[in-house]
């Protein structure tokens, strides 16, 4: 593709561009931009969408233009307070240091390494002294800073916000200011601490970056955003294997929206490829997963396993449990393996007809399991365990 081609690929997946006409003119000026993009390293585990920035960065680096990664490694001792109902609990700066070492190991799965330009914003943040934070505070108004929706939310609920929590938007938005950033990417909930980094570059005579934000990722429930803690995610470590069995798990109204953000397929191939057999619109797309993030020759064999699993088979490479009871009540076993979370929800497991023992469903939710040999658990079609007495 040439690059009014890329461009308007990353056009047609954004959300906003603040502005679209200040982003054709920087494009046109035939400058080497700086596109940053702020990770926050608290979460260090990447899931697919994570990489629909990242991605993005990817086609910038393609059209010739330097992309700067900039890792939050000082905001993160903060926590992005974005979307969330109460105060996040503060990392050490040598927490934050060695999630960004995870993060940066799985999106350069993405990124050309030898390409990317590495910030930590603890460089020019921990710098700061106490004068220098205040005269970046009185750029902005408590009247500005509380127009965040979390932040007006929990203050007119009488739910507790921390003074340091209003500095962190204006915190992310030096960066900008320190990196002299053309534009910034990052998902819709980031749009009001982008949006910052914009207006201070005006502050500290810059050329206001281009604010792009992009969707986020609904998860396999199709409901929530995805996210690691809602278990609703596939992982871009994922072996082949559990990338194609969640992959057969999201809901057919949502694949569209899968392959538009998370592959570089036309709008053509992915609407030939939904106007077909969904099973196999499915598989397709997890056909494209694997061949990004692991090897392509792997599909096949992933395939093959899923369908065996299908058809009652067992997966060959189950992780095993070992425990300490000869005996135990099936409901404690489900919780102890992780399959519920309560003895309430294995029942209703059990009252479902989805659980297993060495293929067996479980009927009795008193029954008592003995472990001897090792059994294997099942839940539904693709949860699997092997338990043996320790």
């Amino acid at each position: 593709m040439n690059n009014d081609e890329i461009i308007k690929i990353i056009k047609r997946k954004a959300v906003q561009i603040f502005n679209e006409e200040d982003l054709d003119k920087k494009l046109k000026s035939g400058k080497k931009l700086i596109i940053k993009l702020g990770a926050d390293p608290s979460r260090p585990d990447l899931h697919i969408g994570h990489t629909v920035v990242l991605r993005v960065l990817k086609q910038f680096q393609d059209m010739g233009h330097e992309v700067v990664f900039v890792v939050g490694d000082f905001t993160g001792m903060i926590g992005d307070p974005s979307g969330k109902s109460k105060t996040r609990p503060s990392l050490t700066f040598e927490q934050t240091r060695k999630s960004a070492e995870t993060y940066l190991e799985q999106a350069t799965k993405i990124l050309d390494k030898n390409k990317t330009r590495i910030e930590f914003n603890s460089t020019w943040l921990s710098k700061m002294t106490f004068e220098d934070v205040i005269k970046l505070a009185s750029k902005y108004t408590v009247a500005r800073i509380m127009e965040r929706d979390d932040f007006k939310n929990r203050f007119e609920n009488n739910l507790p916000l921390s003074m340091h929590e209003l500095l962190y938007p204006l915190m992310q938005g030096y960066d900008s200011v320190a990196l002299h950033a053309d534009i910034e990417i990052g998902g819709t909930d980031q749009t009001f601490n982008l949006l910052v980094g914009r207006e201070l570059q005006k502050d500290y005579d810059q050329e206001s970056q281009v604010v792009m934000t992009f969707p986020l990722l609904v998860g396999l429930d199709g409901k929530e955003k995805m996210s690691k803690s809602l278990d609703n995610y596939i992982g871009i470590t994922d072996s082949a294997f559990d990338k194609f069995k969640k992959v057969m798990t999201i809901p057919d109204d949502v694949l569209k929206q899968y392959f538009d953000l998370t592959t570089d397929l036309s709008t053509d191939e992915i609407d030939k490829i939904m106007s077909g057999d969904i099973r196999e619109a499915h598989m397709l797309y997890a056909k494209e997963l694997i061949k990004m993030y692991n090897d392509e020759n792997e599909f096949e064999e992933a395939k093959n396993q899923y369908l065996n699993v299908a058809k009652g088979g067992i997966p060959d490479d189950i992780e095993t449990q070992k425990i300490e009871e000869n005996e135990i009540n099936i409901c404690d076993l489900l919780i102890k393996t992780g399959f519920a979370s309560s003895k309430g929800e294995a029942r209703r497991m059990i009252a479902g007809k989805g659980v297993k023992i060495d293929g067996n469903i479980v009927l009795d939710a008193n029954e008592i399991i003995k472990i001897e040999n090792g059994i294997i658990l099942q839940f539904g079609k693709n949860k699997f365990k092997k338990v043996c007495k320790k």
